[in-house]
């Protein structure tokens, strides 16, 4: 039967099984997100001015799927503490849940909802959330906050790329 305690334990017991599961769990549940970008990419998102620094749609891809990794080592070096620091790692993982709720979001509002000066907000709560994910992780592994350092500098530059569709459409 499946138990909390057993779930703690795992990345203790079984590393290789935990990381395996934190990276899958973080690429598919980030990967949702491109449900709506698809959406919008067919019909939409081609339709408007690009800005100068704004790379070609292919690039989107690899990118998160690389960040989607490195956040899934990060959960994984963070879960491994479970046992440890109970309360250090249930304060990080549930920022951790609000901020990927904020990541996910932001393609739906972006993209579903096109909605350019919305999705800017919800871009600008996400990379706070991003900056209180790396101080959260950092209070249980330094390394942990260190992976989000490229996926903060990525949402940066996605901001202002959010930030300068909004001002030429």
């Amino acid at each position: 039967m499946f138990s909390l305690s057993k779930l703690r334990q795992l990345p203790r017991a079984r590393p290789l099984l935990a990381l395996a599961i934190a990276i899958l769990t973080v690429e598919i549940i980030g990967a949702s997100g491109s449900i709506f970008t698809a959406q919008g990419l067919d019909r939409w998102y081609g339709t408007l001015q690009r800005p100068a620094l704004a790379p070609p749609n292919w690039v989107f891809g690899p990118i998160w799927t690389i960040l989607f990794a490195l956040i899934g080592v990060a959960l994984w070096l963070v879960w491994r503490q479970a046992t440890s620091s109970p309360r250090e790692v249930r304060t990080g993982i549930a920022v951790f849940v609000v901020h990927f709720v904020f990541n996910v979001g932001w393609s739906a509002v972006f993209f579903g909802m096109r909605e350019i000066g919305w999705a800017l907000v919800v871009i600008g709560l996400l990379w706070l959330l991003i900056v209180a994910t790396m101080w959260a992780f950092n209070r249980v592994d330094r390394r942990a906050a260190l992976l989000l350092v490229p996926y903060l500098l990525w949402v940066s530059f996605a901001a202002y790329l959010n930030y300068q569709f909004w001002v030429l459409n």
